[in-house]
C-alpha cells in the first residue's frame, strides 16, 4: 500500500474515533495499534510497554503537575479580587480605563498558572461582574477577557510549553525564556487595541469621575505584592539558573499555598479540591503524552514521517509557503482538540519537515502555542469560549464574536515573530550567553 493511502486510511481512523467521542489518548493507542499490526512487522505488545514506560518517568514531566497544581491552588484564593483592586487605580485615565484589567491582569496571573483557562476563569470571575456593573459595554468585556486568557498558553510557566519540550526534547527552560518577549508583544498589542477603541469612541470606558491619586496608587500596590513575589520567584529562580523548572515548580506550589493562605480565604477543604482537580488534569495530559509517544513510534515504524517530510520537500514550498499552510492547519485541528491534544497529535509528523526548511525548533513551539492560542477563542471547540460562557451566560457565538479582534491580533502576532524572528530567539541567546 502506497505512504499516501496508508496516511489516509490511518488519519481517517483517528478522525473516526475521535467523531465517536473516544478519549483522545484511546484514540492515538488504536491507530499506533493498527499501523504496527497492519503497516509493519515489530512486536507491537513490547513496542507498547516499553514505548509507556520510556517516556512517563521523564524528570521535565514533573514540573507538570506542579505548575497545574499551583494554578488551582490560586484559582481557590484570592488573588482575582486582589490583583482588580491592585491595578484598576493605576489605568483609570488610559484610553479605555479599566477594560485594561483584564488585559495586564491575565497577563499577570498567566505568569503563575500556565493555563488560558484558568486565567480566564480567576480574571473573569470578578473583573467580568464588575466591569458590567460599571457600565462597561459587554463585547468589550468579554473580548478582552477571551482574547487576554490565551496569554496562559505562552507567558512562561506554559504547561503547553512543557508538553511541546518533553515531546521534542527542546529544553523547557530555554522553551520559558523563549516566550517571555512574545508574550509582552501580544500584551501590548492588546492594549494597544483597547486603546485605540477607547479613542475612537470614548463611550465604551464610561468616566468614573473622580480618579485615584498616587496615595490610593501606592497603597493599590500593596495587594500586588503577593503574586509579584510569587512571579519573581517562580520565573526568577529559572531565569537566574539556580533551579530547574520542576524545581521552581515545586517552589510555585509552595508559595502559592502561603499566599492562599495569608489572604484568609483557603481552607483544607480548597486545598483538597485543588489536589483531586491537579491530579485529574495531569493524569489526563500524562495519557496523552504516553499514547502521542506509543504513535509517534508507530509512525517511524510504518516510515510516514520519513516519507512525508521527502513529499512536502519535494513540492518545493519556501519557509513562508510552508508556515502559512500550517498556521491554516493548526488553527482548524484547534477548532476541534485542545492545545494540548494538537500539540501531541501533530509535532512527531510535522518537526522533520519544520527542521528540514531550516526552521529552528525552539521558534516553532513558540509559533505553534501562538496559533494554539488562535484556536482557544474559535468556535465549536474554543475552551476559553467554553469557559466564559460558563461564566456569564452567553452564547458561545457571541463570546466567539466579541473574541475575533483578538483572533486577528494574534494573527498579528505570527506574522510579527515570522518577520522578526529575534523577538522569540534573542533573549534565550542572551541568556546562555551570560
Amino acid at each position: 500500500m502506497s505512504d499516501p493511502l496508508i496516511a489516509t486510511v490511518l488519519l481517517g481512523l483517528l478522525i473516526a474515533l475521535l467523531a465517536l467521542g473516544v478519549w483522545v489518548a484511546l484514540a492515538l493507542f488504536i491507530v499506533g495499534l493498527v499501523a504496527i499490526l497492519a503497516f509493519a512487522n515489530p512486536p507491537a505488545g513490547l513496542v507498547l510497554a516499553t514505548t509507556i514506560w520510556g517516556h512517563s518517568h521523564s524528570w521535565s514531566l514533573a514540573a507538570l503537575p506542579l505548575f497545574i497544581l499551583m494554578g488551582e491552588i490560586l484559582l481557590r484564593s484570592r488573588l482575582s479580587e486582589d490583583m482588580f483592586h491592585g491595578l484598576a487605580p493605576w489605568l483609570g485615565r488610559l484610553p479605555g480605563r479599566l477594560l485594561h484589567v483584564n488585559v495586564f491582569g491575565s497577563a499577570i496571573f498567566a505568569a503563575v498558572s500556565g493555563s488560558s483557562a484558568a486565567t480566564a476563569a480567576t480574571i473573569g470571575r470578578m473583573a467580568v461582574p464588575e466591569l458590567l456593573r460599571r457600565g462597561y459595554p459587554r463585547d468589550m468585556v468579554i473580548g478582552t477577557l477571551a482574547g487576554s486568557a490565551t496569554l496562559g498558553l505562552l507567558i512562561p510557566p506554559s504547561i503547553i510549553l512543557i508538553v511541546y519540550g518533553v515531546a521534542t526534547d527542546q529544553s523547557i527552560a530555554r522553551l520559558f525564556i523563549a516566550g517571555v518577549v512574545p508574550g509582552l508583544v501580544l500584551t501590548a498589542l492588546f492594549s494597544g487595541y483597547v486603546m485605540l477603541r477607547g479613542l475612537l469612541d470614548p463611550r465604551i470606558a464610561p468616566d468614573p469621575g473622580e480618579h485615584a491619586g498616587w496615595r490610593e496608587k501606592l497603597a493599590a500596590l500593596r495587594r500586588l505584592l503577593p503574586v509579584v513575589l510569587l512571579i519573581a520567584g517562580v520565573i526568577g529562580s529559572i531565569y537566574t539558573g539556580i533551579a530547574s523548572p520542576t524545581d521552581a515548580a515545586a517552589l510555585g506550589v509552595v508559595l502559592s499555598a502561603l499566599i492562599a493562605a495569608l489572604s484568609g480565604s483557603f481552607s483544607w477543604r480548597l486545598f483538597g479540591e485543588a489536589l483531586l482537580s491537579a491530579t485529574r488534569t495531569s493524569a489526563m495530559i500524562a495519557f496523552i503524552l504516553a499514547a502521542a509517544a506509543f504513535l509517534s513510534i508507530a509512525m517511524g515504524f510504518v516510515g510516514l514521517p520519513r516519507n512525508l517530510a521527502a513529499w512536502i520537500s519535494s513540492l518545493g514550498l519556501g519557509k513562508y509557503e510552508l508556515l502559512a499552510a500550517l498556521t491554516l492547519f493548526f488553527v482548524v485541528m484547534g477548532c476541534f482538540l485542545d492545545g494540548i491534544s494538537v500539540v501531541v497529535l501533530t509535532t512527531s509528523i510535522i518537526l522533520p519537515m519544520v527542521e528540514a526548511a531550516g526552521i529552528d525548533p525552539m521558534w516553532f513551539g513558540i509559533y505553534l502555542v501562538i496559533v494554539v492560542e488562535m484556536s482557544q477563542i474559535t468556535p465549536p471547540v474554543g475552551f476559553n469560549l467554553f469557559v466564559i460562557q460558563g461564566l456569564t451566560g452567553i452564547d458561545i457565538l457571541s463570546v466567539a464574536r466579541a473574541a475575533l479582534p483578538f483572533f486577528l491580533l494574534l494573527l498579528v502576532g505570527v506574522v510579527l515573530i515570522t518577520a522578526f524572528p529575534g523577538l522569540v530567539t534573542w533573549l534565550p541567546a542572551a541568556m546562555a550567553a551570560r
